[in-house]
Formats: structure tokens, C-alpha cells, sequence
């Protein structure tokens, strides 16, 4: 995918989430995160935006902490998240082709201006889909595409670095399988007591497999929705659940 793509995902994904969390009402829980209500998921998204956004607006070559969340709630919630997310936006799309600036994990990305753009869509439209699942009714689609980038970010990037959880005690493979988005969308996750190691491909045998829709695979990946199929050892499969968040 292209940076205007993710882009324009990042967009959607914003519009969407604000409103959902403006008809839930930010009391509502979120029951794709048990631990927090709307108000905590516009909170951190609208947080995590402003972080991006500063990286960058002012070219960071080295990290910065996340800002303090507002004591915001309620309409004065929505609204300050609805800012946030449109400054990203708007700092992204204003942004040099050749922006320099600090990124923190190792999947394939053509430049730092992609990897923010990239990161920021993934990580809206996740909790897009929270905040769906406190208003209630059906959650909006996400393209086989999208979802495939998704996967390939989460596995090959965020679960790439030393702070991943998902280890065994002995060698095994996991392998992950999109039926809907082309040949390539397949990966070989190889796990042991060190982070996982993810290809994409299909080389080798694998303990265990998981198949699914791209978007069925990119949710249950992120403790979303259940595993959609799984053959072999399924103990693959509740080890990632159990140990896959980030």
C-alpha cells in the first residue's frame, strides 16, 4: 500500500471512531477491552495522535514519552479527540516526501513518513473497531488489503522487538494464512524463548495454522474476535491470546 492509502485509511478510521464513541457516550465499556470504557479509549487514541503528530511536526530523531491524558470527558472528549486525530491527519499530509525523523519497529516501510502514516491507521482502526463494539450494531469493514498490511505490520514489526511476549520453551511454527488477499498474504511465525521471527511465505512444515479472511485474521490477531480456523496444535493459537498484547 501507498502512503496516500494509509492515509486516507487513517481519515476514515478517525471519523469513524469519534462517531461511534460520540453514540455510545464515553460511559459506555468497551467490550473488546473489558478493563476500559469509551472515555479510555479516546483518551489513549486521542493521546497517542498528538505523540505522532510532534514526531513528525518537529522531525524527532530519538523518542519522546507520551503526553499526560486529558481529564477530559463527555461532548469536551469527543471533540478534543476529534482535534487530535485531525492535526495527525493534517501534519501527515503536509509532510516531506524525505521527513527524518525516530521510528520503532523493524517492518519493511519505504520511509519514515510511511511508517508514521502506516502505524497510525493500523492503530486507529483497531480501536475504530473498539469503539463499534460499544455502540452496538454491525462493525465497519475493513478491505482485505488493509487488513493484510495489518498483519504483516503486527507480525514482522510489533511482535518483532524484544518486548514481545508471545515465547516458547522449545522451537515451534506457526503459520498464518489470508484466503482472500493473493498467494503472498501468507507468513511462517517461528517462535522459541526468543521474539518471534516471522517470514512471508510459506516454507516448511508448522505446528499449527490459522486461516481466515484477511479482516477475520487481522482481529484475532489483535485479541479482537476468535481465531477463524486453526488446525494442528491449538495451543499455538491460545498461547497468542494469552500472551500477544502489546
Amino acid at each position: 500500500m501507498e502512503t496516500a492509502e494509509f492515509l486516507h485509511a487513517l481519515d476514515r478510521e478517525g471519523r469513524l471512531l469519534a462517531a461511534a464513541a460520540e453514540i455510545a457516550g464515553t460511559d459506555a465499556k468497551v467490550p473488546t477491552c473489558p478493563q476500559w470504557q469509551v472515555r479510555d479509549l479516546l483518551r489513549h487514541t486521542g493521546t497517542v495522535h498528538r505523540w505522532a503528530t510532534a514526531i513528525v511536526a518537529d522531525g524527532l530523531t530519538a523518542p519522546r514519552p507520551l503526553p499526560d491524558e486529558p481529564e477530559l470527558d463527555g461532548a469536551e472528549l469527543v471533540a478534543w479527540y476529534r482535534e487530535s486525530h485531525r492535526r495527525l491527519v493534517e501534519t501527515l499530509a503536509g509532510a516531506p516526501a524525505d521527513l527524518d525523523c525516530w521510528t520503532f519497529h523493524p517492518a519493511p516501510c519505504p520511509s519514515p513518513l510511511t511508517f508514521w502514516t502506516r502505524r497510525q491507521a493500523h492503530e486507529t482502526a483497531v480501536h475504530r473497531y473498539d469503539a463499534e463494539t460499544s455502540r452496538g450494531g454491525p462493525a465497519s469493514p475493513v478491505s482485505a488489503g488493509f487488513a493484510a498490511d495489518g498483519v504483516e505490520e503486527l507480525l514482522r514489526g510489533l511482535h518483532a522487538r524484544a518486548r514481545s511476549r508471545v515465547r516458547t520453551d522449545r522451537p515451534r511454527v506457526l503459520r498464518v494464512r489470508a484466503v482472500d488477499a493473493g498467494s503472498e498474504a501468507v507468513w511462517t511465525v517461528r517462535l522459541s524463548d526468543r521474539p518471534p521471527v516471522t517470514s512471508r511465505n510459506a516454507d516448511g512444515d508448522a505446528d499449527a495454522e490459522l486461516t481466515g479472511t484477511a479482516e477475520q485474521l487481522y482481529l484475532a490477531l489483535w485479541n479482537r474476535a476468535p481465531v477463524p480456523n486453526v488446525t494442528g496444535d491449538r495451543a499455538l493459537a491460545a498461547l497468542w491470546r494469552e500472551s500477544s498484547d502489546i
